[in-house]
């Protein structure tokens, strides 16, 4: 098989392989899927780095972390969904004003994670 520049190694695609005994195809299939998508991000962000802006009169500045950080946000943290949930459930009428209340400020108290 010819390489192609976004080829997994071999150790990881074993451990797809293995993971297949435990866990849905389409779970691992979603995590080779999400590798191959990683792999090409930061070969996009590489070359934008690099031609960005190649004029030899402007300045070049590297916008590849930018593009990773935009296509790849990370995750709510466990503050930010416990905030969301309380809120979908003070709509929903499941909670009084003050225990809204209460709950969103010990929340809001909390550090960020």
């Amino acid at each position: 098989m010819t390489d192609h520049p976004i080829t997994p190694p071999p150790d990881l695609v074993e451990m797809w392989v293995d993971l297949l005994e435990s866990r849905s195809d389409e779970a691992v299939f979603s995590l080779a899927a999400q590798w191959g998508a990683d792999q090409q991000l930061a070969k996009d962000a590489e070359w934008l780095d690099q031609h960005a802006l190649d004029a030899p009169h402007l300045k070049i500045t590297p916008v590849g972390a930018s593009l990773k950080e935009a296509m790849r946000p990370k995750p709510p943290t466990l503050k930010e969904q416990a905030l969301c949930e309380l809120v979908d459930a003070y709509n929903l009428g499941q909670i009084d004003d003050s225990t809204y209340d209460t709950i969103r400020k010990a929340l809001k108290a909390l550090p960020n994670d």
